[in-house]
């Protein structure tokens, strides 16, 4: 119990600020790139330090560090919840974001470590089928929340977390025994710190046109830590499995599925919400295919990955992504939600239910059992890392094309003043014209990097 709920709440508060970020951006009077800041605030240490909070259960102790990890976050809740500014709003942000990073990895762990072999099965089904469906539906209640509350009912979308967080602890300390700590465990703090120097480098110039000399400090950080890790004695990502060129091109097809993802599910609400007028209960329907067919045909779709060669599935799945914000940039015009917008979006949770099985299948078949779990992390930062880079890179082209479509205000705020709409519109079909190239890369290189099951060559 206590670990779903850990890994809900970290799961809840990455999907939800999509659709309270207009409430939150009139609220906090913040700007498009300070909204743009209030989700990668969180990505930014979730993505670069999730691997590193994995280790921190073994360095500290399991139960010790899942703890910990869940103070910080609810403690970071409360600053949000409270927060008189985007500035403070972006600091409880981040140290939301580094409390998940040690809570995320922990929740799987616990399971682990409190059952035994032959019930670990059932009992970790029991909490990815509970995280899939708290996962889907915090969204949901939080629209229908932000539909029928007042102006300020976004905060306690942050404080719901207090009870639920205090609640997870007092079930870990009450009926988990501690676990010792092992300071032999080693932790790879200087990668940790470079990688999260160039992650947030990158991140902020790419967000609202900063100095190019922004971009290249974050470039010669990323340079600094590949060298580092490719001589650490224990690194935090052993680049020795990107040799493998079946790992390599899964996560390279991760990453740009996932840079497409993260933009449509970051930009689209606030189109709906704060271009169209649309109430946020009905906004959160866009996005229910997505959970319906993800929890409805994964399973399925791996064995059909088995079958048929990930690669294969992969490439047909992105396609179908492709094709649906293909649909959605070609029916935007009509602003009729039924018609414009959940047909595309339907598409596309039929597309990412045939990718995140068999994305999954590829990278674990590429690596050796012992490095199963290093490889299944690396390839949940990656994921992160793409939609922490789609946001702070699309924003910039989010504005320019909402003021060449003559915009008078700021994309994603709501306005009342004359063609706000129809220019948030045209910004919001550049994006997924973009996005819908870049996810059928990412599907042709699946489909021609990654082998079927009778050409794998056992590259272990």
């Amino acid at each position: 119990m206590a670990a779903i709920l850990a890994s809900a709440l970290g799961f809840i508060d990455g999907t939800i600020i999509s659709i309270a970020l207009p409430a939150i951006r009139a609220g906090l009077s913040a700007s498009l790139v300070e909204g743009q800041w209030i989700n990668n605030a969180y990505l930014l240490p979730l993505s670069a330090l999730i691997l590193l909070g994995g280790a921190l259960g073994d360095r500290f102790g399991l139960a010790r560090s899942f703890v910990t990890g869940i103070g910080i976050f609810v403690i970071a809740s409360l600053i949000c919840a409270l927060a008189p500014s985007p500035e403070i709003m972006i600091a409880g942000r981040v140290l939301k974001g580094l409390g998940a990073a040690i809570m995320v990895p922990g929740s799987l762990a616990l399971i682990a470590r409190a059952y035994p072999e032959k019930e670990r099965g059932r009992a970790i089904g029991i909490w990815a089928a509970s995280s899939a469906i708290t996962t889907a539906l915090g969204p949901i209640l939080g629209g229908v929340a932000l539909s029928l509350g007042g102006p300020d009912v976004w905060r306690w979308l942050f404080a719901i977390n207090l009870p639920l967080g205090a609640l997870a602890i007092w079930l870990i300390t009450a009926h988990v025994a501690a676990d010792p700590a092992r300071p032999d465990q080693p932790l790879d703090g200087p990668g940790a710190l470079l990688v999260s120097m160039a992650l947030g480098l990158l991140a902020f110039g790419l967000t609202g046109g900063t100095s190019p000399n922004v971009l290249i400090a974050g470039a010669l950080c990323f340079a600094a830590f590949l060298a580092w890790e490719a001589r650490a004695a224990h690194p935090m990502v052993p680049l020795g499995l990107f040799r493998n060129p079946t790992f390599a091109a899964a996560n390279l097809a991760t990453f740009l599925i996932y840079f497409a993802l993260g933009t449509v599910l970051f930009f689209l609400p606030m189109t709906l919400i704060a271009g169209w007028g649309l109430d946020e209960a009905v906004a959160v329907i866009a996005f229910a295919p997505l959970s319906v067919f993800i929890g409805g045909l994964s399973a399925r779709a791996g064995t059909w990955a088995d079958r048929y060669g990930a690669g294969r599935m992969i490439g047909a799945g992105g396609a179908l992504v492709a094709i649906s914000f293909a649909l959605l940039a070609l029916l935007m015009p009509l602003r009729d939600f039924w018609i414009s917008v959940l047909p595309g979006t339907a598409l596309m949770g039929l597309g990412m239910a045939l990718v995140v099985s068999p994305l999954s299948t590829a990278i674990m078949g590429s690596v050796p059992q012992a490095r199963s779990g290093t490889a299944s992390g690396l390839n949940n930062a990656v994921s992160r890392v793409a939609s922490l880079i789609a946001v702070a890179l699309m924003g910039s082209i989010a504005a320019s094309a909402y003021g060449a479509a003559g915009g008078t205000a700021s994309f994603g705020e709501f306005s009342d003043s004359a063609g706000h709409a129809d220019a948030m519109g045209a910004a919001f079909r550049r994006l997924v014209w973009i996005v819908s190239g870049v996810t059928a890369l990412g599907a042709l290189i699946a489909y021609a990097a990654i082998p079927v099951p009778d050409e794998t060559v056992d590259n272990r």
